[in-house]
């Protein structure tokens, strides 16, 4: 009897199994069966829309399957951040995005969706080396000793344009004032692009930006390149220094890129599309394209990257308690 009763909860067991285990192989052989739309929560030219594009290209080859890109800006990322939280868990709605993602806990008093409750992470792709920050080449500066001096001089008439109100970009301006103890005006925009755009067009004097999409500007003289706010120099802007070296210890942040599905997405759905940007980021393809941008690859697993995740929102919240930045 007692091996009867043994054999019973064999048979049960079995057949939990058997019918995942067949699900995880159909999805790796059949996942995915139509295109994947890819939300990405800023304009086109963005940063975050310059790393979807090279995601868009590896993973529609590597897949077999369109990887479709649609650009939802507005509210710092969380019109396209609500909308993937609100999407069907099926697999074939994604987001990508970067350090709004958590700034939003900190700058917006109540999100419409969970950071944590309602998404599933799938990889953090890659980070960078810091933000740029970059001026245009008629503000009289060479140099952060520089700039320090004329906003001194000049109090609340210099303005630094940010992604967005709780953006990293708008934090480490922030960081900035009362570190350096001078008074820059803050005008948020609604990405990096138009931001940039508008310094190149001299409506605002600096913004700090990823050199994912500023290093042609640089390179074409229509702003000039004062700081990085990482710990170390960008390999493809060696001659920058970094805010630390330049006697502001306590400045350092890095940018970086991540992809989500919503809650209850399949379990072998994400690990297809973590397998995939895992095999990416080693291929000479994506390797040379992330150096082009000056950014560094990750590939973390998805635990790695909700920890990863914790803990950028507990420097974001010292950021932002250092800086006196409520939540709006």
């Amino acid at each position: 009897m007692r091996f009867m009763h043994w054999r019973i909860w064999l048979i049960l067991l079995m057949a939990l199994w058997l019918p995942s285990r067949a699900f995880a192989q159909t999805v790796e052989t059949a996942y995915p069966s139509r295109p994947i739309r890819l939300l990405a929560p800023f304009t086109a030219g963005s940063t975050v829309d310059v790393m979807a594009r090279v995601v868009q290209e590896q993973l529609t080859s590597r897949l077999g399957q369109n990887l479709v890109i649609d650009n939802r800006p507005g509210a710092n990322g969380i019109i396209a951040t609500d909308m993937v939280a609100k999407a069907r868990p099926d697999g074939y709605t994604m987001l990508i995005s970067t350090g709004s993602f958590t700034g939003n806990v900190i700058a917006t008093k109540k999100l419409p969706y969970d950071t944590v409750r309602d998404f599933a992470q799938i990889t953090q792709i890659a980070r960078s080396y810091g933000l740029m920050l970059v001026v245009h080449p008629g503000v009289a500066a060479q140099s952060i000793k520089e700039l320090v001096a004329l906003a001194k001089a000049n109090p609340r008439k210099m303005g630094y344009a940010s992604s967005g109100v709780g953006n990293m970009t708008h934090l480490v301006g922030e960081l900035l004032n009362v570190l350096a103890g001078i008074e820059l005006t803050h005008v948020p925009y609604k990405g990096s692009a138009p931001a940039l755009t508008d310094v190149v067009g001299r409506q605002i004097d600096m913004t700090f930006i990823s050199t994912v999409s500023v290093m042609p500007f640089i390179k074409a003289g229509r702003v000039r390149a004062l700081a990085l706010t990482g710990g170390d120099r960008s390999p493809v802007m060696p001659q920058v220094p970094t805010f630390k070296e330049i006697g502001y210890p306590d400045f350092e942040m890095t940018g970086w890129y991540g992809l989500w599905f919503p809650a209850k997405t399949p379990q072998p759905m994400v690990a297809r599309i973590n397998a995939e940007i895992k095999k990416a980021v080693v291929s000479v393809e994506m390797r040379t394209k992330l150096d082009e941008l000056g950014l560094i690859a990750v590939a973390s697993t998805p635990a790695e990257f909700a920890k990863f995740l914790q803990e950028d929102l507990a420097l974001q919240q010292r950021i932002a308690k250092k800086a006196g930045i409520e939540p709006q």
